[in-house]
């Protein structure tokens, strides 16, 4: 069976019947990049497993609850091989799983060339070393690894040359034929994350939206001491022309761009929205766009604010020093004291200053009045 078929052909491995895939192939073909791949894909690999001992290991396997297994089965079981093709219909029972059996090939010279950048030995050097001759030469190798593999090679739902291929190459081919759009590999978990700037950009993100473009509930005293997550604050952002057209170009550019991440095999998206502190735009704009988010894709979405329980009007220090120094409505104020949250408190210039009676008027120090720095 080979792969021409178009997108249906050949069939990826379903989740109604546990999945076995057998990988073998050339040394030096990719086959232990591929046991990678389908590792990361969700399946439980073994390599180099003895052909007898593997409807035992697929059994014990399915006991213990993983039903997507991928057998590494090459050359080095030697004497094994002439079994394979009697495992073969003892893994599938029948029509009971989905077996499939990767062949991975490529021609000498390339195998010739793999094996010279490695330095490896090929794995029937052994067989053809004595006293007299010397080890095997790769080539004479890879012509006896041909001759032992071809029933195996025969046996194969789908045959992949490498010759020309590449590790990244490699990697797309199985997760197009085992990942998520085959149905078989669980969906790309899609995180959506607020935070504020002033207390740093989350280090996982894979994409960063910056929303401090919108208007500011902070400075709206009703809604100062709420978050994004009460209504009031959510109609306040949401309701803005800006915000709405916001929401509609990078659902759209999600829509376009999220399967391209999850065909690339990505198990994780991050997207990070951030505001000033984290507590109003960027939370009201997370719900909204995880909302949208689920509305269009199939994979599970999570919301998580990081930064909405930091820096609490109700429980600022900086609220003080507003009523004292700044009328209500000053804005510009407003904003210092904001902007003060973010910067350490400075350290006393003496040991007099510590030790000031409350009643100085230490504020009135050249050092106090410039503020914080």
């Amino acid at each position: 069976m080979n792969a021409s078929g178009g997108e249906r052909a050949p069939r990826g491995p379903t989740s109604s019947r546990p999945a076995v895939v057998v990988v073998s192939g050339l040394s030096g073909a990719g086959k232990s990049q591929a046991l990678h791949a389908l590792e990361d894909l969700g399946f439980f690999c073994v390599d180099n497993l003895p052909t007898l001992l593997v409807p035992q290991a697929v059994a014990l396997c399915e006991r213990g609850g993983m039903t997507r297994v991928a057998l590494g089965i090459d050359v080095r079981v030697r004497a094994f091989l002439g079994e394979v093709g009697n495992v073969l219909q003892l893994i599938e029972a029948g029509g009971e799983r989905d077996l499939h059996v990767l062949f991975l090939d490529a021609t000498d010279e390339t195998l010739l060339r793999r094996f010279s950048e490695t330095r490896r030995p090929h794995p029937l050097a052994a067989e053809g070393s004595t006293a007299s001759e010397g080890a095997l030469a790769v080539l004479d190798g890879v012509r006896v690894e041909r001759e032992r593999l071809a029933p195996l090679r025969a046996c194969a739902t789908r045959i992949i040359d490498t010759t020309n291929t590449s590790v990244h190459d490699l990697r797309r081919v199985l997760i197009a034929h085992f990942g998520p759009a085959s149905g078989g590999a669980p969906r790309m978990v899609t995180r959506i994350v607020s935070f504020g700037f002033k207390y740093g950009t989350p280090v996982d993100a894979d994409v960063v939206l910056d929303v401090r473009f919108l208007d500011n509930p902070y400075f709206v005293p009703e809604l100062k001491a709420l978050s994004g997550l009460d209504e009031p604050v959510s109609r306040h952002v949401l309701g803005s022309p800006e915000a709405a057209e916001f929401l509609k170009r990078f659902s759209a550019l999600l829509e376009y761009v999220m399967p391209k991440y999850e065909r690339e095999g990505k198990s994780y998206l991050t997207i990070a929205i951030g505001c000033t502190g984290g507590r109003h735009r960027s939370v009201a704009l997370a719900e909204a766009l995880a909302r949208s988010v689920s509305a269009t894709i199939s994979g599970p979405v999570a919301v998580t604010h990081r930064d909405v329980q930091r820096g609490q009007a109700s429980s600022a220090p900086t609220e003080r020093v507003q009523d004292a120094q700044s009328p209500e409505g000053d804005r510009d104020s407003v904003v210092s004291l904001e902007l003060k949250d973010a910067a350490s408190a400075p350290p006393p210039s003496s040991i007099g200053a510590r030790e000031a009676p409350s009643g100085s008027d230490v504020s009135r120090s050249p050092q106090a009045s410039r503020g914080p720095r």
